[in-house]
């Protein structure tokens, strides 16, 4: 097998930022009238990690995700995890308030609790 099949391969190459994350962070940094290196500075990081973040060929970093969408006083999309249903967790809360094991005096993790 050769190199460049072996470059080739999906199971090989880095998951990068998507388009709609690298488009919010540059419209967010235009609407603040910031260059990348007022960005850059302004959240301790080279320029080189803002423009990549925009051209959308940097891995996602949840750490600087963050301190983007401080600066910029916005939330950002974030990258999707792998196999998420994308729906609302279901809640096993009754009318009272309290969930069902809650109820019948079980706690979560431990044994139960004592009268």
């Amino acid at each position: 097998m050769s190199a460049r099949k072996l470059e080739e391969t999906e199971e090989l190459k880095h998951k990068t930022v998507n388009k709609s994350l690298s488009k919010a962070i540059q419209q967010a940094r235009m609407a603040k009238k910031m260059s990348q290196k007022d960005l850059a500075t302004a959240i301790n990081e080279k320029p080189q990690v803002i423009a990549e973040y925009e051209n959308g060929k940097a891995i996602p970093n949840g750490q600087i995700i963050v301190k983007i969408e401080r600066k910029l006083g916005c939330k950002l999309p974030r990258p999707g995890k792998k196999g998420g249903s994308g729906g609302a967790k279901q809640s096993t809360t009754g009318a009272g308030g309290q969930s069902a094991a809650a109820k019948k005096g079980l706690t979560r993790g431990g044994p139960p609790k004592r009268r």
